[in-house]
């Protein structure tokens, strides 16, 4: 199933009711005085935000969405019942833009609700034109239609940090030991084939999957993904020991990034060399003199509890800063 993180769907707010033409019944006479109530409101739209970063795949075959209509006036002068408000959940992280006016809303928190469509107001029934000239009136109006509009949907993903890297990167296995997020794992390129989210300890972490050369162009997987990291406060740049290249592949991902977005290179940056396991003290070494000597780097294995508890730490200390 392809993950789904743009699409354009259609809103409609519900019309308001109609106002109606009633009259009370009387002894003695055919028609007493004016009774017909107003039209009800309809329903306003809302987009819920929830942390569900798969939630569009489930409206791929669902085009529409409309909130109730208000209910026409009836007798007795009784309003008719308003719609109601239509709730649509998408994503945290969603970027909402009404393709008729133009106007952006952004879901940035788990739970808020932002109102996109107003319904329409309930049209006014006879008794409300009744006045001391006009004591039997049987003008009446009709609702208001709601608004409308094609929407155009976004996912961003909002983290605080990202993991990024080379396919088989060992990002995945990183994502589950600090957080449990249960990623697809794989000796195989673009295992992940959409971005996961853990949470640790409160800090929110991203798998992003894996770049390769050409990215930024449109090759490969990970050109769709390249947006997701835009949002992310850090980078976790994950290169694995076991292959040859440190320094090379390390500029290729920056090189990407780069040109993608050149803010992406001004956000904070931490060097996890993965596969700790694989490869003795001097490679290690090795690798570490190949990188910008200001970078902060840690070498890990999911393999070693203890080394996976100091990656943890050293997240989180990065992020409060």
């Amino acid at each position: 199933m392809a993950f789904i993180d743009e699409l354009k769907i259609f809103i409609k707010a519900g019309h308001g009711g109609h106002g109606v033409e009633r009259w009370l019944h009387e002894k003695f006479r055919d028609k007493g005085g004016p009774a017909g109530g107003n039209g009800g409101k309809g329903g306003d739209v809302y987009l819920h935000a929830v942390r569900n970063v798969g939630l569009l795949q489930k409206y791929a075959h669902k085009d529409e969405f409309v909130a109730q209509n208000g209910e026409a006036g009836r007798n007795r002068s009784q309003y008719g019942r308003n719609g109601e408000d239509l709730f649509i959940e998408m994503p945290v992280g969603s970027i909402v833009t009404n393709l008729s006016t133009g106007e952006v809303f952004k879901l940035d928190n788990d739970g808020e609700d932002v109102l996109i469509l107003r319904g329409g107001q309930g049209g006014l029934g006879n008794e409300h034109f009744k006045g001391p000239e006009n004591q039997r009136p049987i003008e009446t109006t009709n609702g208001k239609p709601g608004q409308e509009a094609y929407f155009h949907i976004e996912l961003e993903l909002i983290a605080d940090a990202g993991f990024i890297g080379f396919p088989n990167a060992g990002k995945s296995s990183l994502l589950n030991a600090l957080t449990n997020a249960n990623s697809k794992i794989g000796s195989y390129q673009f295992t992940t084939l959409e971005p996961h989210l853990g949470s640790m300890h409160g800090v929110i972490l991203a798998d992003i999957p894996g770049l390769i050369e050409g990215a930024s162009e449109g090759k490969g997987l990970g050109h769709k993904f390249l947006k997701h990291i835009r949002r992310t406060r850090m980078l976790i740049h994950c290169i694995a020991l076991d292959e040859e290249g440190i320094r090379e592949r390390y500029d290729a991902i920056r090189k990407e990034l780069g040109e993608f977005d050149q803010s992406l290179l001004q956000k904070p940056e931490l060097i996890v060399l993965t596969k700790l396991d694989e490869v003795d003290e001097d490679s290690i070494k090795k690798a570490r003199k190949e990188l910008p000597k200001e970078s902060n780097i840690i070498a890990v294995s999911v393999l070693e509890e203890e080394s996976v508890k100091k990656l943890g730490e050293t997240i989180s200390t990065l992020i409060s800063h």
